[in-house]
């Protein structure tokens, strides 16, 4: 084939060979291919993402790459990205929200690192491109605020209520509206009305993701989220110690009752690297890996013990801003880019999970 026989239609040809590698079909049969340009032998073409945070870019890349140069006749090949996330599933009772996942981070117990989690997750998702909300739903101990650097609203207009954003994510927490160390002392259909005021009278805009920081345990909560949005998913956080697998499993299991598919297990504050290149264990080993293998779900990483990580909740600068090249953020981005691509395919094939 000579050059001027490379057409937008034989590039199209080529790019039918190259599959997107979780979804399991061709880039042209997904119509992830926009904008396929021919000028003499230089191709460009744009590929759209079902996830700004698509953790197999690099591969759908060189991929797409090497399809299109081993046609006759290319001298260049130039791939552009872009992202479209795709509708998760909304049923007729729930809220109607312009936001296409709601993602709850949850665990049996406290002290395992959820809000760590949910925070870290949140910016590594907006850092990546996504538009992020984070809803702080843990509403007797609202740690979010500290982790994320707010301590209040912005002023308001006498509409919808305005949030405070920080490093890209839109937040929410009740934490805004009581003074420090004041307790709240309420009974379900008081935290009923409270979440659904966080979500129906908070102006979240249209987002892609918005992360749920769950309080522990299995109570009024959880079942007022059910009940009022359509979840997603959610993620359960433990660490690798038998008590906590323990708590995180029937955290897992109330998700199944709730019938909200589970995307994955973080096993957190997994080891701890010394200054001599050694690990130590200090809750133990896979644990975290071990329950999700047995409770059949994705085991979406672990992350390790880092000061770092600790000095960024209690300053308010998060580790994947303060320290986005240490150990622990790098783990945060690989566990938010899976659970991206988790909800892309979810979307894609409903009924998986």
């Amino acid at each position: 084939m000579s050059s001027n026989l490379l057409t937008v239609a034989t590039v199209m040809k080529a790019l039918e060979r190259v599959q997107e590698p979780e979804l399991g079909k061709d880039l042209v049969s997904l119509n992830m291919i926009r904008d396929v340009k021919v000028v003499g032998g230089n191709v460009s073409f744009t590929v759209i993402l079902t996830t700004p945070a698509c953790p197999l870019k690099r591969q759908i890349e060189d991929e797409a790459r090497t399809a299109v140069m081993a046609l006759p006749g290319v001298e260049t090949v130039e791939v552009k990205f872009d992202s479209n996330v795709p509708q998760g599933a909304k049923k007729p009772e729930s809220l109607n929200l312009p936001i296409k996942h709601i993602v709850a981070i949850a665990s049996g117990k406290g002290g395992v690192g959820k809000t760590t989690v949910a925070v870290n997750i949140s910016i590594a998702l907006a850092i990546r491109g996504a538009k992020v909300g984070l809803l702080d739903a843990d509403i007797y101990g609202p740690n979010v605020p500290t982790m994320i650097g707010i301590g209040r609203l912005p002023p308001q207009n006498n509409e919808k209520l305005r949030l405070p954003e920080a490093f890209g994510v839109k937040v929410m927490s009740m934490g805004f509206l009581v003074k420090p160390g004041q307790p709240l002392i309420w009974r379900g259909p008081m935290l009923h009305s409270a979440i659904r005021q966080f979500l129906s009278d908070a102006d979240w805009g249209e987002l892609d993701y918005l992360i749920v920081d769950m309080p522990p345990g299995t109570g009024d909560v959880q079942l007022s989220l059910a009940q009022t949005i359509d979840l997603s998913g959610g993620v359960i956080v433990t660490l690798p110690q038998a008590v906590s697998l323990e708590d995180a499993s029937r955290g897992l299991e109330m998700f199944r009752v709730m019938k909200i598919p589970v995307l994955g297990v973080v096993e957190n504050m997994s080891y701890l690297d010394m200054p001599d290149g050694s690990q130590i264990d200090i809750f133990g080993t896979g644990g975290g890996e071990q329950m999700a293998k047995a409770e059949h779900v994705p085991f979406l990483g672990g992350i390790p013990i880092d000061p770092q990580v600790r000095k960024g909740g209690d300053e308010g600068i998060p580790v994947v801003i303060s320290q986005p090249e240490s150990k622990a953020a790098r783990s945060f981005f690989a566990i938010s880019e899976r659970i991206a691509a988790r909800l892309s395919v979810q979307a894609a094939m409903p009924g998986m999970g």
